[in-house]
């Protein structure tokens, strides 16, 4: 009898967790599709818009050390989710109760700092819980593209008849089902799986110029991405598209994306000049997403641009992350790996939304994704470079420490 309980306890706290993914990045989904449609009827600007989005990607620059550094020290990964969801949810309500241009700037740093680490701390959740199981992460973190794509549809669908005032009542719903899935799972009393920043680490990449110049031009690419990341449901509007047409774009930008990893799994290389040669197609494709962005004159045709999505940022992630492995040596992996996501997520995130803003206040939208054609062009052209260079003299791991052997050599 214990054993059965035990069983049906166990499978109990697996459907808790699926469903937590399900309704966080559902949540997650109104808030970067539909928020700034928000922003826009209250009265504020593109440029104002772009401004405070790009709050976002500056506070998490702060936010991810401190839960991560807490988590480690509180040793119970369920806890500091609940607080972080908690003063998600609570700080949504001053936002959208705020009646001044300060108030709301203060209310969305605060609330930012709370919001920007739930996602590598869900992450970090399901790896503590499948740890020393059979389980899979990615049957997990599916749930999370799943809710992420419907969410959009229903969404847009729901909007389209409340109009956008539905947008706080949504997404205060969907925190508190999520909220809601978190009480249901037993405690975790492990610390997150997420990579460390050293300072010694960051220092020793720093001076690793094929590593940095990688990373630079990783921001180049990165910015028109979160250009449209941001501004994409306000363009859609702008050319007369539906709230349901909204979320049809988000819809297929996501739908893809699973599938195309498990190509990548199988078909990529991981060499780095092979790598390297994927980094300068992938910009390439950007340039061409970007090109069709700015001719684009029906709604329809956005949403149907967004499925390059997959291919695009999907093969940027994929292809960047394992690059990352192989130029950087073993010791400083994990820090390699958060500078990486710390330039596309962090830096390109608070340019894109500043530069994206900006232009499309001044010169409009044809002109922003233009812009972002360019920027993907010189990447392209800077990524066929490195792959040039590499393949004519090769490649060699860097010994920061002399007495460090290096375990392994990069494949070319």
């Amino acid at each position: 009898m214990s054993l059965l309980r035990e069983y049906i306890d166990h499978k109990s706290s697996l459907t808790s967790l699926k469903l937590f993914n399900f309704f966080i990045y559902g949540s997650m989904v109104i808030f970067t599709s539909f928020f700034q449609l928000y922003l826009l009827d209250v009265g504020m600007t593109k440029l104002e818009i772009g401004s405070l989005m790009a709050l976002g990607p500056f506070v998490s620059l702060f936010a991810n050390p401190f839960w991560r550094s807490w988590g480690d020290r509180v040793y119970n990964m369920k806890r500091i989710i609940i607080l972080m969801l908690i003063g998600t949810v609570l700080l949504l309500q001053f936002v959208f109760q705020a009646n001044t241009y300060p108030m709301v700037y203060f209310m969305m740093i605060l609330f930012f700092f709370f919001q920007t680490p739930i996602f590598s701390h869900s992450n970090s959740l399901i790896l503590g819980y499948i740890q020393d199981t059979s389980h899979q992460f990615g049957s997990f973190r599916m749930w999370g593209s799943i809710g992420w794509a419907i969410t959009a549809i229903v969404a847009g669908l729901i909007l389209d008849l409340t109009g956008i005032s539905g947008v706080p009542i949504l997404f205060t719903l969907l925190l508190i089902l999520a909220i809601g899935a978190v009480l249901f799972l037993p405690p975790l009393h492990r610390t997150s799986h997420t990579p460390t920043l050293h300072l010694r680490g960051f220092s020793n990449i720093l001076t690793h110029r094929y590593f940095l110049t990688f990373i630079l031009l990783g921001v180049l690419v990165s910015i028109p991405n979160a250009m449209n990341n941001t501004f994409m449901s306000l363009y859609i509007s702008e050319i007369g598209g539906s709230k349901w047409m909204i979320g049809l774009a988000v819809f297929l930008s996501s739908f893809f994306e699973m599938g195309f990893f498990m190509l990548f799994d199988r078909f990529v290389k991981r060499r780095i000049t092979w790598l390297f040669g994927c980094l300068a197609l992938v910009s390439l494709l950007f340039s061409l997403r970007w090109l069709l962005m700015a001719e684009a004159t029906l709604p329809l045709e956005v949403a149907a641009i967004q499925v390059l999505h997959c291919v695009t940022f999907g093969g940027f992630f994929y292809v960047g992350t394992q690059l990352t492995m192989l130029l950087i040596p073993r010791p400083y992996r994990a820090t390699g790996q958060a500078v990486y996501t710390l330039s596309w997520s962090g830096i390109a995130g608070v340019l894109g939304a500043f530069i994206g803003g900006w232009l499309f206040q001044s010169f409009g939208a044809e002109s922003m994704y233009t812009t972002g054609m360019i920027f993907s062009l010189i990447g392209a052209a800077g990524f066929t470079q490195m792959w040039w260079i590499i393949r004519k003299h090769g490649y060699e791991l860097p010994n920061t420490h002399p007495e460090q052997e290096l375990d392994e050599e990069p494949t070319l």
